[in-house]
């Protein structure tokens, strides 16, 4: 069979009836601090707040007239979704989307003011994605996959197209986000033909990097479980097809974590005014990453802001760890002694750092206890400050990257209870709908005993959780059966210390 021409299908791409040609922007600021000229493209702009609608309506576009008679369905928890909608509804057919019954409001309604017909199926993507196959062929409905056909590959690629066009002087790299790669397939097809010499690089989150461990094997790698944050680029398994021509035309794959990603948010707010959603924002956090790796300086870069369907509840979860990504807070947990002066002294270690947030807790008469937030200007600085807390005789952790602490420990630090033997401490994230709390305690054994939970809504499509579990120890493999069969995502934090400090 013969590779399809992807310069020809993207000259040829029928996009423009439902998309603009979107601009291709400096951002001033990040600029200027990367010491680069970075040009953001803007996809976030279209109608339908990303670059899904490109490929989804070419796709549409190039179906015969009996097929598209019929109608079309896909499986999408997002931005997908509102592409095919909007383009069924510009070529006169019907659209039928299956999504998570755990996708939220605001997103099922924007899928309907498309004229969607909304069909909620299963926690997962992939419950969905069964279900619209099986829809498929009941209904005789055309699928419009999400990323793996050469028709969406190729409305993609009309991207790269509009870059070239607009950017006339040499281009040293274009990052692009990956989940199914549809999107840099497309791009990279296109470039890679005419400007072989510009790096076509992508950017995964560090818990959904399918493209990066199917590129390392050599084959197509399927994820047991992807992380939830970047929810437009969580794919368990990349396509066929683009992981073909990724095999070709990608150079290299940075991957991020949720820090990066939401500091990338903040920082294209500060130049833009606009907010990204964390899969759009992934190819800059890129960009940040290969520039502070390199130490390239004066050379153009291209990131595609991708999407910009954010639900706002989230912004509270991003404006905290945004700090974090840009290492312009630290957190420490310090133990002083229960001293008269020894608070003094832990402030004048501090020096002239601004305190973000501050716990005390006695935990005998001999010690005590300290979470502090500390701004700062680097992780260097950070290191700076470690070094005086042992200068000064103080023990301390610094724990700004460890997850327990960023998603619950800071907002429960309280003390060790007597009362909590045989505890066992894990973090859980679970499908955000109702019910899913409930499946939670009822399938625990009635003789454990709940010591310690915290829960958080940060506005996503899943829940996290930390609870502390007393579980004698002869139940331990009943504990353990219960891990497996509980299909939750989980980690075990019982050696985590920063647990063992202020509540183990």
């Amino acid at each position: 069979m013969n590779s399809p021409d992807y310069l020809e299908r993207i000259l040829l791409a029928r996009v423009y009836d439902v998309a603009q040609e979107t601009p291709l922007e400096p951002a001033l600021r990040l600029s200027e601090r990367l010491q680069n000229r970075l040009l953001l493209k803007r996809e976030d702009v279209q109608s339908v707040f990303s670059f899904k609608l490109r490929g989804a309506y070419n796709k549409m576009a190039q179906l015969p007239p009996e097929l598209l008679k019929r109608g079309v369905i896909a499986a999408s928890a997002g931005n997908h979704a509102q592409g095919v909608s909007l383009g069924a509804s510009r070529l006169g057919t019907t659209a039928m989307i299956v999504m998570p019954v755990t996708t939220p409001q605001v997103k099922i309604d924007a899928v309907m003011a498309q004229g969607g017909i909304v069909v909620l199926h299963g926690d997962t993507f992939d419950d969905a994605c069964a279900h619209a196959r099986q829809l498929e062929a009941e209904k005789g409905l055309t699928f419009i996959h999400p990323f793996d056909d050469p028709d969406v590959i190729a409305g993609q690629g009309t991207i790269g197209m509009e870059i070239l066009r607009q950017c006339q002087q040499p281009i040293h790299a274009i990052f692009v986000a990956i989940g199914g790669g549809g999107l840099i397939s497309g791009i990279a097809a296109y470039v890679k033909r005419l400007r072989p010499e510009t790096k076509i690089i992508g950017v995964e989150p560090v818990d959904a990097d399918a493209m990066t461990q199917s590129l390392q094997t050599g084959t197509r790698v399927r994820l047991p479980q992807v992380g939830l944050f970047a929810d437009g680029v969580a794919v368990r398994q990349v396509g066929e097809e683009t992981f073909r021509l990724c095999q070709q035309y990608v150079d290299e794959i940075i991957l991020v974590d949720t820090d990066n990603t939401c500091a990338a948010i903040k920082d294209v707010f500060e130049d833009t005014r606009s907010i990204l959603e964390p899969a759009g924002a992934l190819a800059i956090a890129g960009a940040k990453a290969y520039v502070e790796r390199t130490g390239i300086q004066q050379e153009t870069l291209v990131a595609v802001a991708c999407g910009a369907n954010m639900n706002f509840d989230r912004l509270r979860f991003v404006a905290e760890r945004a700090e974090l990504g840009e290492r312009r807070e630290a957190i420490f947990a310090v133990t002083i002694p229960e001293a008269r002066g020894s608070l003094r002294r832990f402030c004048e270690t501090l020096g002239s750092h601004s305190i973000s947030e501050f716990n005390y807790r006695i935990a005998d008469e001999r010690i005590a206890h300290i979470f502090v937030g500390v701004q700062i200007r680097d992780r260097a600085d950070a290191a700076r400050i470690m070094q005086s807390f042992t200068a000064r005789g103080f023990d301390a952790l610094d724990l700004t990257d460890d997850e327990l602490t960023k998603l619950h420990l800071r907002h429960m630090v309280g003390g060790k209870s007597p009362l909590a033997h045989d505890e066992l401490l894990y973090r859980f994230e679970f499908p955000e709908r109702p019910g899913a709390l409930m499946k939670f305690v009822t399938a625990m054994s009635p003789n454990w005993n709940i010591s310690l939970f915290h829960y958080r809504n940060h506005g996503a499509d899943y829940g996290r959780i930390v609870v502390g579990m007393q579980v004698p120890p002869a139940e331990m493999q009943e504990w353990q059966a219960f891990l497996e069969t509980l299909g939750y995502r989980y980690w075990d934090e019982n050696q985590n210390p920063a647990y063992k400090l202020f509540l183990g």
